[in-house]
């Protein structure tokens, strides 16, 4: 299984109905996830991926 580019900081989606998806980290859009692109192009797997940072909700 490879990278999952919605869990990268450097996803984007795009206002380009052509290529609604894009990656900020290695600057293009596409229509297929980035990730797949960078594979396909390369032969390995995306080396710029970083997870999101996400917060933790507190309640209280």
């Amino acid at each position: 299984m490879g990278v999952n580019c919605f869990k990268c900081q450097y996803f984007r989606v795009t206002w380009d109905q052509n290529n609604p998806r894009g990656c900020a980290a290695y600057q293009f859009k596409s229509k297929q996830l980035p990730s797949i692109v960078v594979k396909k192009s390369s032969g390995i797997d995306c080396m710029q991926f970083s997870p999101k940072q996400t917060q933790e909700v507190r309640r209280g």
